[in-house]
């Protein structure tokens, strides 16, 4: 019995002594994988593609900025001087001013949701297409460089395997 017991002991100790040797060349054979990273928002940021696309979406959305900001300093000004005036004025007419206000400012908030609802809409949009031409840069950079793998927005990334700058250069020259 103790014959068994030791050969049983040999062989999970040849068998530990045998993956030790493996597993060097395991990793020796993912030497070879070349990693690269990025740091998408800099991308969205700093690239040709984002600030027109800025630019194009602050454009699109100025009108109702405006309108909305119009909005809120009239209302303002209404409840300015209904504080003013509410005390010569008949009660019947200070509630029917403040029921006016409050109504004004439902409908204000409403355009204010919307507007905002709008604008995120048309700006997840419009990261969707930089995002898919950043997609587009990335290929080319990793066929260039041989690269296997490219992680966004590790929590570090050595200098050396950052790609941002080449990414957005990249991006910059795409039509």
């Amino acid at each position: 019995m103790k014959f068994n017991q030791s050969t049983k002991w040999i062989q999970v100790g040849l068998l530990a002594a045998l993956s030790s040797l493996a597993l060097p060349q395991a990793f020796a054979q993912d030497a070879g994988t070349r990693i690269a990273a990025v740091n998408v928002e800099k991308v969205f940021n700093e690239s040709n593609l984002a600030k027109a696309s800025q630019t194009k979406l602050q454009n699109e959305f100025m009108k109702r900025q405006n309108e909305i900001r119009d909005s809120a300093q009239k209302i303002k000004s209404a409840a300015e001087k209904l504080d003013r005036d509410s005390a010569v004025m008949s009660e019947a007419d200070r509630v029917r001013r403040q029921r006016e206000l409050a109504d004004q400012d439902r409908e204000l908030q409403r355009k204010q949701r919307e507007y905002t609802e709008d604008l995120n809409q048309r700006n997840f949009e419009e990261r969707a297409k930089i995002a898919e031409k950043a997609n587009q840069a990335l290929k080319i950079i990793a066929d260039q460089r041989k690269i296997d793998v490219i992680i966004q927005d590790p929590a570090y990334a050595n200098p050396k395997v950052d790609v941002t700058d080449d990414v957005i250069k990249a991006l910059n020259n795409l039509k």
